[in-house]
């Protein structure tokens, strides 16, 4: 075997080692073999192309090809020419499967079901990763480069996977790259012979490596150079904060799908979800149909954030269970409270896979198919072994909870065992975050009345602005941040509150789904990707987990937080005799002010300027993306044609007027003349400079193969250019211009379609633009130096 067959085989196993790591993120291991066959015939043609031999950039274009081919015949063989030759229609096929599958990426926790997006990306990303260290280790001969993708390949799965790549995914990997380091190696010492070693050892050698165990020096030079690089990929990433403890951190950034031992975890849903509301597609995700009395309290709930640790609000892990006929009662919830059982018939997108199940909350019992598990504690239905929402129908039975703002405001001190987890923030967070709480709630005399100021200070009164595009930050900078800013989108606020309700002593969590939705003509309510929403919830013993609203323009707020608020002080919003008997000159002002809250917050009080209505854009068509993308196109279309243009504006000037002096005509006919040779320049022959007029037209006939009338014109040409330039007494040829005309006609006809098209596109006379500038440029670097050395020598 030669030692670049050999190389060949480490590079292919030394990928299929590191891609090992990726088989945490998915259910099924099915794609790796599938990656391991196509990767085998990505190798093979690399080997066979090397072997002809062809150049290295002609090898790994032939890699190149043959990858597309194979990942047309898996993936897009039905859209393609012959089921292998990619089409029009097999691209756009891969787009659609890139974008499932990032969807599916966000939407599942790991290990997440292997769908046809997120096998795709799985095995082209092998592929790419192989063709990389099968280009650079064995067609370049570089195969300490090729560690770079392979690291790439193993970061990409440890910081994806749930608990990290773990120890031996790393070790499988970085023994891979040492083998193809160590190949590489025994490789070029081959091409060297023996090694000279200094004394003699005994005779038993083979290429460079004693049998005895010692090593020669440039093999432990590369061993070392090998752990050296293995320390820094352990230790570097550790020492950097943002990476949460390197590559190989056991307990893993994000959680996910059901966890062994009864026990289950989330990935932290909040880059998904500001995903979805900044969609250009509002895609529908879940249809449903209830008897509730109001829809505007039907939020889809899918799980709850109840860790704050400074970092980020994540779902605690915890104990699950068999999903139960009927399940338990939701804690703090007393019997005096009205509610009502309201039953919903919900139906999720056939590509809306989510393991959490989206339901209104309270659930009081579920009747869906498939392997779900129950989560008591935040109350939530979780898939099991893979299970997801994908195409499902199910119905949820749920409680209508009607608590009065009496109520709320009379609940007793929640249980010590609530308060000591709900109310648990970090010593990071800033002091300007009590500080702002304790202002805001000032004069409120129970909890109840803290939360609906919390409530109203982010809706209505503090001047925050909605906002999907603000970096979705989690920690306790960005809540301080946030509250110096003032704008953000649903996580901020809801997080902002929970936090700020947590300093206060009331026992707080976020929880993350869909709001309400819109209702459609069947009598049922749509909810798309642009609903997905975080909201607060509070607790309040008697009551138990309250929704609360405090993101503008988003979802509706609670009737229970828009009721008077008992207190034991007079109420700042009673009307005084003054106030009524002395209505404002102001009508802006007047409507602005008896505007209530609930208006307020959706912006529904209309515009303080009495003209605003009428001048208002709000509605309109978007003009400035309108006309940008119009340019857009208008350049992209007016840009491959700027040679032409420039060539017929040429064209036009020197064929013009011959102009009223004699001094005009010989100008006219030097024109015509340089016409003439960048019209047969167009079209291939490239002018002589030392050849006389009327050598040059005898070239220019001869390669073009004029016609009679052609050629004559073009010797006319020439004729009257000589005439000019060495006649004692110049005297410009009339019908200059229309023999050039008639020999651009002859050329256009004796040239083939694919040279006329060429030369019309796409002069190459157009290269005088360029000499054109780089003369003016070196014009006006002379003149500049010039000015510069003059005051100089002056003095």
């Amino acid at each position: 075997m030669s030692g670049r067959t050999r190389l060949a085989l480490c590079a292919y196993a030394a990928t299929m080692m590191a891609a090992c790591a990726m088989l945490p993120l998915v259910l099924s291991a099915g794609w790796i073999a599938q990656a391991a066959l196509l990767l085998a015939v990505q190798s093979g043609v690399g080997a066979a192309a090397r072997r002809v031999p062809l150049a290295r950039p002609l090898t790994v274009a032939a890699q190149v090809l043959v990858t597309l081919l194979l990942l047309t015949v898996f993936f897009a063989r039905e859209q393609a020419f012959a089921l292998v030759v990619p089409s029009p229609d097999s691209i756009r096929e891969f787009g659609v499967l890139l974008q499932a599958g990032a969807e599916d990426v966000a939407a599942y926790s790991t290990p997440a079901p292997l769908s046809e997006g997120i096998r795709l990306m799985l095995v082209g990303g092998v592929l790419v990763i192989g063709l990389a260290v099968d280009a650079l280790a064995v067609t370049f001969r570089s195969a300490a480069p090729a560690g770079l993708p392979l690291l790439a390949l193993y970061s990409v799965a440890a910081g994806l996977s749930k608990d990290g790549a773990g120890w031996a995914l790393f070790v499988l990997a970085a023994a891979g790259y040492l083998l193809l380091l160590l190949a590489e190696g025994r490789d070029r010492l081959s091409q060297w012979g023996r090694v000279f070693g200094g004394a003699p050892r005994r005779a038993s050698r083979n290429a460079g490596l004693d049998t005895d165990g010692g090593a020669t020096a440039p093999v432990r030079t590369g061993r070392r150079i090998g752990a050296f690089a293995l320390g820094i990929a352990l230790v570097v990433p550790a020492a950097l904060p943002a990476l949460d403890g390197g590559l190989l951190d056991p307990t893993g950034s994000g959680g996910g799908g059901s966890g062994g031992g009864g026990t289950i975890s989330a990935v932290n849903p909040l880059v998904s979800l500001q995903n979805n509301l900044n969609q250009p597609n509002d895609r529908e995700v879940l249809k449903y149909r209830t008897n509730a009395s109001s829809n505007q309290d039907m939020y889809m709930r899918i799980v709850s954030l109840d860790q704050f640790d400074g970092t980020e609000w994540k779902p605690a892990e915890r104990s699950i269970t068999e999903v139960p006929t009927q399940l338990p009662q939701p804690r703090g919830l007393s019997g005096d409270v009205a509610t009502k059982e309201v039953s919903t018939t919900i139906s999720a997108a056939d590509w809306y896979a989510q393991t959490w199940l989206p339901m209104p909350y309270p659930a009081s019992q579920v009747d869906i198919d498939g392997n779900w598990r129950f989560e008591p504690i935040g109350r939530a239905v979780v898939g099991d072994r893979g299970e997801t929402t994908k195409g499902k129908t199910y119905t949820v039975k749920s409680l209508e909870v009607r608590p009065t703002a009496q109520k709320l405001a009379d609940a007793p001190a929640p249980n010590a065992d609530i308060v000591d987890e709900f109310t648990d923030v970090p010593r990071s967070l800033p002091r300007d975050v009590y500080e702002k709480a304790e202002e805001v709630t000032r004069g409120a005399t129970n909890s109840y009345e803290m939360a609906v100021k919390l409530q109203e200070y982010f809706a209505v009164e503090g001047g925050f602005t909605y906002d999907t595009n603000v970096e979705a930050g989690s920690g306790s900078a960005a809540i301080s941040r946030f509250l110096k800013d003032k704008e953000g989108f649903c996580v901020h606020f809801s997080f902002a509150m929970a936090a700020m309700a947590r300093t206060l002593d009331i026992p707080s969590r976020v929880a993350v789904g869909f709001t309400p939705g819109s209702p459609t003509a069947d009598g049922s309510m749509s909810v798309g990707l642009r609903d997905a929403h975080a909201w607060p919830e509070l607790y309040f013993e008697g009551v138990g987990w309250t929704r609360f609203e405090p993101t503008p323009t988003r979802g509706s707020a609670p009737d229970y937080t828009r009721d008077d608020i008992p207190s034991d002080t007079p109420s700042s919003a009673a009307p005084s005799a003054t106030d009524t008997a002395a209505p404002s000159d102001d009508p802006s002002a007047s409507a602005s002010d008896s505007c209530p809250p609930e208006l307020r917050r959706f912006n529904e009080c209309g515009s303080q300027d009495p003209g605003a209505a009428a001048g208002g854009s709000d509605g309109g068509p978007p003009w400035g993306t309108y006309l940008g993308i119009a340019g857009g196109v208008l350049a992209l279309l007016l840009v491959p044609l700027l040679p032409f243009m420039w060539r017929t504006r040429l064209r036009s000037v020197r064929l013009g007027s011959a102009g009223r002096t004699a001094q005009d005509g010989v100008a006219r006919t030097l024109a015509a003349w340089l016409e003439v040779t960048d019209s047969a320049w167009d079209y291939g022959i490239a002018p002589d400079e030392a050849q006389t007029p009327r050598k040059a037209a005898a070239r220019i006939v001869r390669l073009c193969e004029l016609e009679l009338d052609a050629a004559e014109a073009v010797h006319r040409i020439a004729a009257a250019v000589e005439q000019v330039l060495y006649a004692p007494v110049p005297q410009p040829a009339p019908g200059v211009a229309e023999d050039v005309r008639r020999m651009r006609a002859g050329m256009h006809a004796s040239m083939s379609r694919g040279a006329r098209w060429r030369a019309t596109l796409a002069p190459r006379s157009a290269v005088r633009v360029g000499w054109a500038v780089s003369d003016r440029w070196i014009t006006v670097k002379e003149r500049w130096h010039m000015g510069r050395l003059v005051p100089r020598r002056a003095k």
